[in-house]
């Protein structure tokens, strides 16, 4: 009986022992574990000025999580590029083009090394044969526009055609735009030492605006056509531009009436007076605006 106690006391201390060196080497790990993790999850200063920072790991997830399945002209890393590093201007079609890989490639070495990645689908159907998607429109940038800036260089009708039997005005909107555009900004053409042939001279970063293709019809029986066709009348006869306004209150309108338009506004009774061109007095001209069976204008 005390040879086998003291023989089970000697075991008992051996498992003693060995327990306490499993507390030991786990303690250890545990311990190793949570410096690892502390540097990995905060920014290390090195020790030389010269020597790097060490990225968190909360900045590491975010970037190994960027979508590159669409392009973004608001990346920051992509607003600070000049627009003609990947839009080429070889002539003045409506429709930009894409420079090709190397804007891209430039910086996304990654992503170019992956073929079939989401980046390669931006711009391609097909990747194995290069087939290329349509040209995207406005997303991420909108178009701005100063009247007042252009009337000092050219008149209304380099923008503006008649249309609609006379009736209305055109306004270049959307991609065709480029077209009425291109006619002074061409690739490469200066105003005053400035390049006005960039992508952001007309273009700046924000919501697209849309904007109808024709100006709003007038509320009256009235033809643009049969008044500038008349040799003495242009746009300045009624329109005038306000500089530093909003772009749909850049140019004013007439009070579209001549019996009870107010006394100083412009209307169409500055003209239609009985002087200058038939006016309310001569009833024989009723018929010239007033149209229909409801004689309404």
């Amino acid at each position: 009986m005390k040879n086998w106690f003291r023989k089970f006391s000697s075991e008992g201390q051996r498992v003693r022992l060995l327990t306490r060196r499993q507390v030991l080497e786990l303690l250890v790990l545990t311990v190793g574990s949570i410096l690892t993790v502390y540097a990995m999850s905060t920014k290390v200063i090195g020790n030389s000025a010269n020597e790097p920072a060490v990225e968190p790991v909360a900045n590491l997830v975010t970037l190994s999580a960027e979508d590159y399945s669409r392009f973004q002209h608001t990346n920051p890393m992509h607003a600070r590029l000049p627009c003609l590093l990947c839009h080429r201007r070889d002539d003045n079609s409506a429709v930009p083009k894409r420079s090709g890989h190397t804007p891209c490639s430039g910086c996304h070495v990654q992503q170019f090394a992956e073929r079939s990645g989401p980046m390669c689908l931006i711009c391609h159907t097909n990747v194995d044969t290069g087939t290329l998607k349509a040209f995207p429109p406005l997303r991420s940038f909108s178009a701005q526009f100063d009247h007042a800036k252009h009337v000092r260089q050219t008149g209304c009708a380099t923008c503006h055609r008649s249309t609609r039997g006379g009736a209305v005005l055109s306004v270049p909107a959307g991609s065709q735009a480029h077209i009425t555009c291109f006619q002074c900004h061409r690739s490469g053409a200066e105003v005053g030492g400035r390049n006005i042939g960039s992508c952001n001279t007309c273009h700046v970063l924000g919501r697209p605006t849309r904007f109808a293709q024709l100006a709003r019809p007038s509320t009256v029986n009235f033809s643009h056509s049969k008044h500038i066709g008349s040799g003495s009348l242009n746009c300045a006869s009624c329109h005038s531009v306000r500089a530093g306004v909003a772009r749909t209150a850049q140019v004013t309108e007439p009070v579209a009436s001549m019996h009870f338009a107010p006394a100083r506004a412009p209307s169409c009774a500055s003209c239609h007076n009985n002087k200058r061109a038939f006016g309310p007095a001569d009833f024989n001209n009723c018929k010239r605006c007033h149209t229909g069976k409801t004689f309404k204008f």
